[in-house]
Formats: C-alpha cells, sequence, structure tokens
C-alpha cells in the first residue's frame, strides 16, 4: 500500500518558492561580484563597484585587494579609497 502525502499548504509553497528566488538573487550578485574583483575587464563596473561597496568590511577588503592586484595603475574605485563606503 503506498502512502498518501499530506497536500503541502499554500504557504509553505510560497515560502519555498520565496527562498529559492531570494538564493538566486544572491548567487547571481555574489557571482556578478566575484567575477568583477577576479576577472572583470575594468575596475569601474558600476554593478560591481556597487555591490562591492555594499559588502561587509572583510568580503569588501578582499574585494578591493583584488582589483588593486589587479589594476596596480588605475585609481581605485568608490568603495575602495580610505574613507568611501
Amino acid at each position: 500500500m503506498a502512502k498518501e502525502r499530506a497536500p503541502q499548504s499554500r504557504l509553505a509553497l510560497v515560502v519555498t518558492v520565496a527562498v529559492g528566488i531570494l538564493l538566486a538573487g544572491v548567487g547571481t550578485l555574489g557571482w556578478q561580484w566575484y567575477r568583477y574583483v577576479t576577472a572583470g575587464d575594468t575596475p569601474y563596473d558600476e554593478v560591481g563597484i556597487e555591490v562591492n561597496r555594499r559588502l561587509p568590511e572583510p568580503l569588501r577588503t578582499w574585494g578591493c585587494a583584488r582589483i588593486k592586484e589587479r589594476f596596480p595603475r588605475a585609481v581605485p574605485p568608490y568603495g575602495c579609497q580610505p574613507g568611501q563606503v
């Protein structure tokens, strides 16, 4: 005999979909930021700068260090200069 599963509540479905969308958004922005600091064509990518600027201090510091290593002669983008956040 096969057990019948109880139908999933509408609230559980909404929460599951919302969590999925949130994770997809965070993953997309995270990947965009990581690509910006490690392999971007320019240190002045607008989306990369904004994401980097809003990250916690340790991640922002790491990202700025990667950008400075990759573009040593460029003026650091907004958020990577002292006093800018």
